[in-house]
Order: C-alpha cells, then structure tokens, then sequence
C-alpha cells in the first residue's frame, strides 16, 4: 500500500489532517460574536478528545487514514461522521486487532463502559461495528455485521410549557433558532443545512432538505416568526446563517440549565433539543380540524407510516383542548375561501348561512 504524504507512521498527522479538511468556512467577519463563537467550540472539543487517544500501530494507523481518506471522496459522507468514525476506530484500534474480524467482532460484543465497567449500550455497540464494517470495507476484509437491537421507547414530548420556558431563557439569536425547529420540526441538522437560496424573505418560507432518511419540503412560517428569521438573517447574511448541530445542541444545554436552576423545575432538564421535532408533531396534529396521521406524516417528512404512528401514540389526548373552538359563519364563496384559507373547516349550513370552526 502506498502512503499517503505526511501519514508517516506514529504520528497523529492523519487526525488533524481530517480535522482540518473538516474546519469551519470563513465567517467574513472579524467582528465576533455568539453565533460566531460558539461555531469554533465543537471542533476544538472533537480534536481534544481525538488527541488524547493513545497511540497505536504503525499499520493501524495507516489503514485507518486510508479509510478516512477513501469516505471523504465518497459523495454523501459528511465531516463530522469521517471523525466520529475515525475516533471509533481508534479506539478499536488500541483494544484489538483491526485486521482480525473475529477478534474485533467479538470486542464489540463484549464491550463495557471504560468507567463505570457496565455492558455497553447496544446503541453503541452498533455505532462502533457500523464504523468497524467501513474499515473492512475499505481494506478488503470480509466481516458480516452484527445489529444489536434497540428497545423501543416511546418518544418524549415535552409539554408547550416547559418548551417555552427554555426558549424564554435562551439568547435572541437562539429564539429565533429554537422557535423554527419548535414550529416546523426540522432538526438541528437539517436547520444548518439551510442557505440563504432556500429561504424565501418575503412569503416567509423555508426549505429544508431532508437528513437520515426524512424527505423534503417547504413551509410558510408565522408572520412573527417570519419577523424573527428576518431580523436573525440581517445579523448573519452568510451562505450558511444557522450554526453546526453541535453547537445549537451545545447552547440549548445551557439555556436548559439555566431555565431549570431559575424556575426550579429540573424536569426541563430531560428534554433534549431534538425532543423540538416530536413536539412540532404534536402541536400539528392537535391543531388539525379531523385527526390525519397522513398530514402529520407530510408534516414530520416521514416516509412511512408507521414511522409517524410511532410518534402519535405518544400523544397524550387532552379532551378539554379539544373541545375549544374558534366558529365563523359565511354567505358568499368568497368569505368561503378566505375562512378555508385560514384553516377554518365547514361544519354545516342553516338558513343559507354556512357555520365553520377549526381549533383554538
């Protein structure tokens, strides 16, 4: 095998290497700011982390970079996954040998937390064999992968409540931010993928492409989150406004402490930031006028059905919500369109007068 220049063996050059070829786009500012600080913390915790790996063999460390080097010419493959699978490796590499699918097959299996001594996670585990099943892949190893199961637990949804009171605690900028996800029920991930050409300024719209098997789509903000958006987009006029995933994961930690230590309510602190999507969920389908898995399905991007019945069994049905009602009458086909275009559902009609209602 050839190596690569400046790959020479004991050196850590191919870690940095990948953390370089991964570094953050120029933010065409010298000015600083929160966006803009806190963008260059998750690559400096990352390159930390990696750097305090011990060392490991010469050809192990070779073969791992040419299997880092090989990922990043494929298509699809994104920076942070090239290091999160370099750092699995790594790892792998001082326990057991990498070219021994048998032996390292069997160090997953048995893998214990390096503190408190406990069996792994199968959670983990299946991160580590997806990330050992790449190294075989790319070195002509033969290895059949072995998915360790993951019980189904049924997802967390956060009440409005306890979502608003962190979004209360949070910075403008990340009002903005968190409100979008709340609403629309894009990830973090998804939100930073966002450029400037997929936001429509004057309708208020925001395409979002899908991640980790979600589909594509538009949607039309409110017009108080449109104003949000706007005024985030004056602050931040780059190609890519929105911070890495990392990071808004990062600044929801703290406003979540933050609000919890001040209303004294630690249960906010079991709400995770990507807890936003199932959220947006709910709040969807409880405005809906007929309960339709299939809207809610469009609206979370899923792509099969039972992925979103999944998410609506854990709705908690509140009767007395839906009893609350907002009702319109109309006489002519225009009030008709305008009361449809506003959400409003025909009910019934007396007198030649039509009755409309949809939900507070």
């Amino acid at each position: 095998m050839v190596r690569s220049p400046g790959f020479e063996p004991g050196s850590s050059t191919w870690q940095a290497d990948v953390l370089n070829h991964s570094s953050l786009k120029s933010l065409g500012t010298s000015v600083p700011n929160e966006i803009q600080m806190a963008r260059l913390r998750p690559q400096t915790e990352t390159q930390s982390a990696i750097e305090q790996l011990k060392p490991i063999a010469p050809d192990f460390e070779q073969r791992i970079a040419y299997t880092l080097i090989k990922l990043r010419a494929s298509s699809g493959v994104k920076d942070e996954t090239i290091k999160r699978i370099g750092y699995a490796l790594t790892r792998l590499a001082q326990k057991c040998n990498l070219n021994d699918p048998i032996e390292t097959g069997t160090y997953i299996r048995d893998m214990e937390h390096p503190l408190t001594k406990k069996p792994m996670d199968n959670a983990t585990k299946n991160k580590y064999a997806n990330a050992y099943k790449k190294y075989c892949t790319e070195n002509g190893i033969q290895w059949k992968k072995l998915y360790y199961k993951i019980p189904e637990k049924t997802p967390l949804i956060p009440t409005p409540q306890n979502v608003q009171a962190i979004i209360d605690n949070a910075s403008e900028d990340y009002v903005c931010i968190f409100t979008i996800e709340a609403e629309i029920g894009c990830s973090p991930e998804e939100l930073y993928q966002v450029t400037q050409k997929d936001i429509d300024r004057e309708k208020g719209e925001i395409s979002i492409t899908g991640v980790k098997g979600h589909g594509s789509a538009n949607y039309k903000l409110k017009p108080h989150v449109k104003e949000m958006l706007l005024r985030f987009l004056a602050k931040y006029p780059y190609e890519h406004p929105f911070p890495t995933a990392h990071t808004q994961s990062q600044m929801w930690t703290q406003f979540r402490e933050k609000a919890s230590k001040k209303l004294n309510k630690p249960e906010l602190l079991k709400i995770q930031l990507r807890n936003l999507r199932n959220y947006s969920g709910e709040r969807f389908h409880k405005s809906l006028p007929i309960r339709d898995p299939i809207l809610v399905m469009r609206h979370l991007r899923h792509k099969k059905l039972e992925t979103t019945m999944h998410y609506i069994r854990a709705i908690v049905l509140d009767y007395e919500e839906d009893d609350q009602w907002i009702s319109r009458t109309s006489t002519t086909i225009e009030e008709d369109a305008k009361l449809i275009e506003s959400g409003f559902q025909y009910v019934t009609e007396r007198e030649g007068i039509k009755l409309f209602r949809k939900r507070k």
